[in-house]
Formats: C-alpha cells, structure tokens, sequence
C-alpha cells in the first residue's frame, strides 16, 4: 500500500504544479483538486504505454509514477514556480487558523462544508466495494451488476496481461470500453493495495476533487460564494420526488426516524417511473470512468472562463453609433465573456485536456468538444450580427478582423483536442466488434416508457425545471451576457439525448444528460440563495426547495452510507475457486464459464469465452454466434467437442452457475460429457477442466 500512496502522490503532485503553467490565479486546494484528476489521467495513460510495452511490473510503474510526477521539476528550474508555489502552500496553512480565529471569515464555513463532504464520502466509498470472511460485497443496489465488469476490466490489467486490452467478457474482441480509470486500480492493485483498498482510495479523492471543481467553476461563473458551495450538493444530491414515497412509507411504518433505519429500496430509482437515480450512487461510483471524465471537463470548463477576461460592459450594442473604426470595441463590450480576448495558453492547456477523454470517458470527450463548437458558433453568430448593427457596410476588414479575435482560440482549443483525442479514439476501435448501428436511433423522452414525458421530467427531477424558469424570469438581469450565453449550449445535453438513443441501453444517455444537470445546477443555487437573502419569510421558502430538491438523493446517499445496503456479489467458495483458476490457468487463458454478471472467472483476469449478455449488448457487442456454442458445448450436443477446439477454449467451469445459465436457455447441463476431459481442480461446487480430452 506505502508503493501505491507514493504512486499517487508523485502524479496528484505532479499534475498540481503543472497548473502554474496554466492557471495564473488559482489557490493552494484548487490546484490540489485539479492534479487529483490530471495526475490520475496521465498516470494511468503513461503507465498503460509503458505496461503495453514493457509488462505490467515494478519497472513500468515507476516509470509511470516518474512521468506523471515530472512537472515537479518545474520547482526546481523556475524561481517564479518555486516562489508561487510556496506562497500558496503558506497562505492555504495560514487560512485554517485563520478561519477559526476570525469571527464572520467565511472560510470556517468552508472548512465545515469540506469536512461534512469527506466525512459523507468516506462512509459512502467504504461500502462501493468491502470484503470479509462471507465474501465480496456492495452497498449500493445499483453496483450489483457494475462492480463485477469493472472487477473483471481491472483484474484483466493487474493478472491477465491483457495487452492490447481485448473486452473481459468476449475474448480476442477489443475492449472499446474506456478504461483508464479501472486501468489507474489495477496499477494501485500491482503497487501493493487490495482491491477493496484501491477503489476506496481512488473513488474518495476523486470525489473530493469533484467537489472543489464544481465549486470553483459554480464561484467563477456566477461570483457568488453562497452559490458556489450549493452548487455541488445539488448537483450531487441529484434526484426527484421519490422522497413523497418515503414519507408515506414513513407513516405506516413508524415514522420518520424509525423507517430511516430500515429503508429497503433506493428513491431516485425504483418502480413507478423514477430513473433519473442520484449521481452518487448511480453514476460516479458505479459506472467509475464519468467521474475522472467530469472533473477532467470541469477543469477545461473553468480554463474555458479564466481564458475570457472579464471585462465589464461599459454600453449598450443597441444604442452604439454606427462607425466602422469602433466596431471591434463595441462588440467587445456587449457581452464579456462572448467577446473578451482569450488567454491563448489556457486554451492550449484546455484542448491538451480534452485531448485526455477518449479512453477516460468518451461521453466526456464528445460533449466538452461538442459544446465548444457550439460555443464558438454562438460566439462567431454574435459577433456577425452586432457587427452589421453597428455598421452600414457589413463585410468590412474590423468586421472580420473581430470575427478572427473570438473564433481563433477556439480553432486552437479544438485543434489540439481532436488531435490528441481522435487518435486514441481510432486506436479503441480498430478491429472492434462493436455494431455501431445499436448506439444510434430515435428514441424521444429518453427512458420515460409510456408515461407522459412531461410529469416523467417533473417527477423525476423535482423543483429543478421551476427554479430554472425562475431563474430566467427573475434573475434576468444577473444571469443574460456571460452567465447566459456559456450555459445556453449546454442545453443541447438535455435536448439531444431526449430525442435519439446513443447507447444500445438508452439509460446510458444519462452519461450525457448529467452534463445538462452539472450546467444549471449553479441558476438553481443562485435563486436559492437570492431567496434566503430576500427577507426572513422567503427563507423557509428557500429551505423547503432545497430539502425537496436535495430529498431523494440524500436518501439514497444516506441508505448507502449507512451500511443498510450489503448485497453479496461473490462469497467464500466462489473467491477460493477464483484462487484455484489463478493457479491452475495461465493469465490469457479464455475459460468456458456461465455467462452470467459474477462469475467468479472474473475474479481472475482470465479472457472469458462468454460473460454477461447485459454487458455485452450494452457495449454494442454481437454475441448470439458465441452464446449458440456455449449451449450447444454444455449441453453436450454431438459437435460439442468440435466447438471447443473451433473456439480455442482452454480451460471449462462446470457449477452451480453454469447450472441454472443451462435452465434459463431451456436445456440441461451435460456434466457427463466433461468427463472425457481432465479436472484440473475443484473447489465445493465448482469444478475446472482442462480442454484436453484424457486418454482412455
């Protein structure tokens, strides 16, 4: 565990001075927050490469720990480094007691704030993945199916040699899946960490990180502090009106604090139409690559505003004189952030980012390069039209002149992340098996059913689309110019997943749907906290929205964090039968098993012939060819022997798994058709044979 701390803290360390390259402005904790996520990407890209080429061992991690941690150098060869970095170092020291020796200093209410987030986290990540003598378990209901593809991506890494990385679940198919953030645990699991160990680590930092760059984005955008640390309890404490069915449950079952001892389902997902689930509990610690991918767009998103200067309007477009020398200056007034200079470094930095997605979280990478296009369409749009108000002869040089100044750094930004990102995206598919086709279709109101789509929204996001309206309607003036034209696109992750499906499961449209919540979550806050300083009865108002927005998602988060929730994913046999595999089958070996979600091969690294129908749909992959044979091989039929050699099985799993996969298929495990072939061990129920038939 010493090995992967140092690892981790080389890369956090590593990436945080690099923002001096960057970010001319930030603090001590924010520069921390950033090298968190950036320190694990480039950790786990260079220690991918190097594994690729070298082996995943001692040499290759240190070498990656080495590269991650090399900006520290920048300490060293630059006194203006050393200087800044110092000066943030003692002035983040000195906040604390400062902080409790001043009466009103907001920073205590950080330290609170902070201290409540990691406390929550901490609770809640331990019960993400935990062991003990039954087994392998989670806490969280909706990990169920997840933790063990995710296993089986990590353990492929840290015990198969899984180079270039074919899919856990269909052996000598490409895995399309991204995978660094499982690929960083499997190298925190060579490094020394159990894999209970690495996930809590990596989840909880990640976590905080997450927490710090929502509230500098939410800061930077609407200038308010109170908004700012409400931004990120709304956006993580995402859910609905599911909390009304708590209450009725609450009032049959012994009220309030009675039932929140005993609450047996999730409240942002479950029957009666509630999907959009709590993106803790649903999204960042299930489905692992959105959260490294959100924090990584949240810093490209806060570069995106340190690079326009902000500039205060000094006139009014509509009024201005026509006069072709002013043009540029007028335009630049309207509207600060649509027209200010950009910073050109920071837009660099900002596409190197981005280029960082693809095989992080390519929704992450498809939507921050999306909504900078759009950003650039409504900026040139602006631009375009301003100018032919302001002047008689449309087309003239300060025109274009203008038109240059706003789209040329996003032509920068988006030049470099498509060529540092396309390339990786090109390398994951090469070759895959991946049907393209299932990932894009029609599909309107995303994953509603058949219930009206407009009450589905409503119920399922609670107050979230009145205080939007809200917001427009009253806080018009705070919110039109800067506020309003860097959200306005972001609409567009609401828009589009709500009419097309972009995944074979249209519930992956989620991955882009949060991007809309992460958007406009800070005109949510905002309103809240104008309410609460309007007068002392607006404020029960304000407290009442947030609990009602806020409900459903702290019950979940709470119904987890409580250790409640403890469902068993693998138990005592299954683990000593993934031990004997490891001994008995080489790391690439493709093993014959149940195709069901936990199977204990997974535990393995070892290449499955077949695993989860569910995953592989899901991942666009066509598996009917392959699930025809596993039949055919357990059912004993006449070709079964053919089959086996056909499909380069090597090694077979005969249980009680494989038992009921043969029921639910309507046929009959043959177990006497494996005796031809040689037993390599038994562990209980479970038995493993060698595709080599005995000799007789």
């Amino acid at each position: 565990m010493a090995l992967t701390l140092l690892m981790f803290t080389l890369a956090v360390l590593g990436a945080s001075t690099l923002t001096y390259v960057y970010d001319p402005d930030g603090k001590f904790w924010w520069r921390l927050a950033s090298g968190v996520s950036l320190g694990t990407a480039i950790l786990g890209l260079a220690g991918f490469v190097l594994s690729s080429l070298l082996g995943m061992n001692s040499i290759a991690l240190v070498i990656a720990s080495l590269v991650a941690g090399s900006p520290l150098l920048l300490v060293v060869w630059s006194l203006d480094v050393r200087k800044r970095a110092l000066a943030d170092v003692r002035s983040a020291l000195e906040d604390v007691p400062r902080a409790f020796r001043e009466a009103g200093n907001s920073g205590l209410a950080l330290i609170i704030f902070y201290v409540l987030a990691t406390t929550v986290f901490w609770y809640l990540c331990a019960r993400v993945m935990y062991e003990n003598v039954g087994g392998i378990f989670t806490g969280l209901d909706t990990n169920i199916g997840d933790l063990p593809f995710h296993l089986g991506v990590i353990t492929s890494f840290s015990l198969g040699e899984n180079f270039p990385p074919q899919h856990p679940e269909f052996a000598d198919v490409r895995l399309t899946y991204p995978f660094v953030t499982d690929f960083v645990t499997a190298m925190f699991v060579r490094a020394g960490a159990s894999l209970a160990q690495a996930f809590f680590l990596q989840n909880l930092v990640l976590l905080l990180a997450l927490v710090a760059l929502l509230h500098r984005w939410s800061l930077r955008l609407t200038g308010d502090r109170s908004t700012a640390l409400l931004t990120p309890v709304i956006v993580l404490l995402s859910g609905g009106f599911g909390w009304w069915s708590f209450l009725k449950e609450a009032a049959q079952n012994g009220g309030i604090f009675t039932w929140l001892g005993k609450l047996s389902h999730d409240y942002t997902i479950m029957a009666g139409g509630y999907r959009w689930g709590n993106s803790l509990t649903s999204l960042f610690l299930t489905q692992r690559g959105i959260l490294l991918g959100v924090t990584l767009a949240i810093i490209v998103f806060n570069l995106w505003l340190q690079a326009a200067a902000n500039i205060p309007p000094t006139g009014d477009a509509d009024d201005a004189q026509a006069e072709d020398g002013k043009i540029q200056d007028e335009i630049k007034s309207s509207y600060s952030f649509l027209n200010s200079p950009f910073a050109r470094r920071q837009m660099v930095a900002a596409g190197l980012i981005t280029g960082l997605l693809p095989l992080v979280h390519a929704h992450s990478f498809v939507v921050t390069v999306g909504m900078a296009a759009c950003l650039a369409m409504v900026q040139g749009g602006h631009v375009l039209v301003s100018s032919r108000r302001l002047s008689s002869q449309p087309g003239t040089a300060s025109e274009l002149v203008a038109l240059r100044s706003v789209l040329t750094p996003w032509s920068i930004f988006l030049g470099i992340a498509i060529a540092v990102g396309a390339p990786q995206a090109l390398w994951a598919l090469r070759g895959t098996a991946m049907q393209a086709g299932n990932f894009i279709g029609w599909q309107t109101g995303w994953d509603h059913g058949t219930e009206n789509i407009i009450w589905f929204w409503i119920k399922n996001t609670a107050f979230f689309f009145p205080l939007l309206i809200t917001a427009f309607a009253w806080l018009w003036r705070e919110i039109k110019g800067r506020l309003l034209f860097f959200l306005l696109p972001f609409a567009l992750c609401f828009i589009v997943p709500n009419l097309v499906r972009l995944a074979p499961w249209v519930w992956d449209n989620n991955k882009v749907l949060f991007y809309w919540w992460i958007a406009f979550a800070p005109l949510l806050a905002l309103v809240l906290v104008r309410l609460w300083q309007a007068s002392a009865g607006w404020r029960f108002l304000a407290v009442f929205l947030l609990i009602a927005q806020t409900g459903a998602g702290s019950l979940d988060v709470w119904r987890a964090a409580s250790g409640e929730v403890e469902r068993q994913v693998y138990n005592a046999q299954e683990i000593a039968f993934a031990d004997l595999i490891k001994r008995q089958a080489p790391p690439q070996a493709v093993i014959l098993h149940a195709p069901t979600y936990n199977d204990p091969v997974y535990l393995t690294g070892r290449r499955s012939f077949m695993g989860y129908p569910g995953h592989l749909w899901s991942h666009g992959i066509a598996f009917s060819g392959r699930e025809t044979d596993l039949k055919a091989i357990f059912s004993g039929q006449n070709d079964a022997a053919a089959l086996i050699e056909k499909d380069v099985i090597q090694f077979m799993v005969i249980g009680p798994l494989e038992a009921a996969a043969m029921r639910e298929r309507g046929a009959q495990l043959n177990r006497t058709f494996f005796e031809r072939y040689q037993k390599v061990g038994a562990e209980g129920d479970y038995q493993l044979f060698k595709a080599t038939a005995t000799q007789k």
